[in-house]
């Protein structure tokens, strides 16, 4: 049939309230999901001492100590019968509910009591829902960092698949930078949370046995109560490839606008396309703007393509910025962030920086707060009152050709502005 990627929602950013995706049907509460991107990811192999053992059984994955067996009634008990008011969101995977658990035992516990949960509950009828589940738990299970969501259990018990997560009460990045109400995240906020993701990114990409994360995007990185970024839905991660081969070959899935152009184009991943990926991400957290926009024509539709002309331009770069921003961000630290996505968006996956450089040169521009307090007037740009005021673009989703309906997504906001 051909490459697709996948369009079908993930109930992923259900981790953390407030989050929805228009990739999914919405709920009266918020959406849980967005669109998919799956791309397998060439490994870097140096410092981390994680190790996948691969292949492994579905015993030896579920037996992982690292994580909880639930039974299905605790996790009814947690989250007062899965009732409406608990409910964080809904997407392609299934239903997100909050929950509640004593901290030392991790049974069930009353609410507004012990440590808060977010419970991913599988639809029985969604399709490839067992792999992905099972690929979640075999990665988050063993893989421990900062800037990775924590898993604390699962529950397999009849047609029962279900995910225990931290919950993350800031949700997605997604829903800072796109819905509507919320302050805008001022440009130090934005850098830190770039800086966590890239972690995170580095941090698979450095493992003995790497990880190709293949789903890099907005909806993707919660943020806890300090807007520490944490990835999240790890159910289309893929292992890098071993010995001499050079890239991971599978079917193409993904969200339109994330994905690098020759994944797109071959099916064959390498550890740039996640660079690629982070490098939308990126442009996303400097213009405020959606990858894709599904109401605009041409190229303005896609938002690589609309900015990359202006992205290595400084006399130009501000008709790009986030206008919510009010010119309140340095000049200096704009361009080189801008500089830092053009490389990652290189239509070239040799020239794309690895995840390590990226980390560094987005560890520069994080300066102290009295630096960042010293002359205002001088270190921001501000819009020239004889141009036009940057460009807007209106937010819109759109998703790839529809494919298998991955695992979960925390709770999204909608990919419509």
């Amino acid at each position: 049939m051909g490459n697709c990627l996948d369009s079908s929602a993930r109930v992923d950013s259900a981790l953390g309230p407030h989050s929805n995706t228009g990739t999914s049907k919405t709920s009266n509460k918020t959406n849980i999901s967005s669109a998919h991107s799956s791309l397998t990811i060439l490994p870097y192999r140096e410092k981390s001492t994680e190790t996948l053992p691969t292949p492994r059984s579905e015993y030896e994955i579920l037996s992982s100590p690292h994580v909880k067996a639930f039974s299905f009634s605790e996790l009814r008990n947690a989250t007062r019968n899965f009732r409406p008011d608990s409910l964080l969101g809904e997407g392609g995977f299934g239903y997100v509910f909050k929950g509640w658990i004593d901290e030392h035992s991790l049974t069930a516990a009353k609410p507004g009591s012990g440590m808060v949960i977010a419970v991913k509950k599988l639809k029985p009828e969604g399709f490839q829902g067992h792999k992905e589940w099972l690929t979640e738990v075999n990665y988050l299970g063993q893989l421990h960092h900062p800037n990775l969501v924590k898993l604390i259990g699962y529950c397999s018990e009849g047609d029962n698949r279900l995910l225990v997560y931290e919950f993350l009460p800031k949700g997605s990045l997604e829903n800072h930078l796109f819905r509507r109400g919320p302050q805008p995240l001022p440009w130090a906020t934005r850098i830190k949370v770039a800086i966590g993701a890239a972690r995170g990114l580095f941090f698979l990409h450095d493992a003995k046995e790497q990880v190709i994360y293949r789903d890099f995007k907005a909806s993707n990185i919660l943020l806890d109560a300090d807007f520490n970024a944490k990835l999240s839905d790890f159910g289309l991660a893929k292992a890098g490839p071993t010995g001499d081969r050079t890239h991971v070959s599978t079917q193409v899935m993904g969200t339109h606008g994330y994905a690098a152009p020759e994944y797109v184009a071959t099916g064959r991943l390498t550890a740039k396309s996640d660079v690629y990926s982070f490098g939308v991400v990126l442009l996303e957290l400097l213009s405020g703007h959606r990858a894709v926009e599904k109401t605009k024509n041409g190229v303005e539709q896609n938002l690589v393509d609309w900015a990359k002309p202006y992205l290595g331009d400084k006399r130009k770069l501000f008709r790009i910025m986030d206008t919510k921003l009010e010119g309140a961000y340095p000049q200096k630290g704009a361009y080189s962030a801008a500089t830092l996505a053009l490389q990652c968006l290189s239509t070239e996956p040799k020239v794309r920086p690895r995840m390590a450089e990226v980390l560094a040169t987005l560890e520069q521009l994080q300066v102290p707060q009295n630096a960042a307090k010293h002359s205002q007037a001088g270190n921001q740009i501000v819009s020239d009152p004889v141009r036009k005021s940057p460009l807007r673009r209106n937010q819109s989703p759109i998703n790839m050709t529809p494919s298998a309906s991955p695992l979960v997504s925390h709770c999204q906001s909608p990919r419509a502005r």
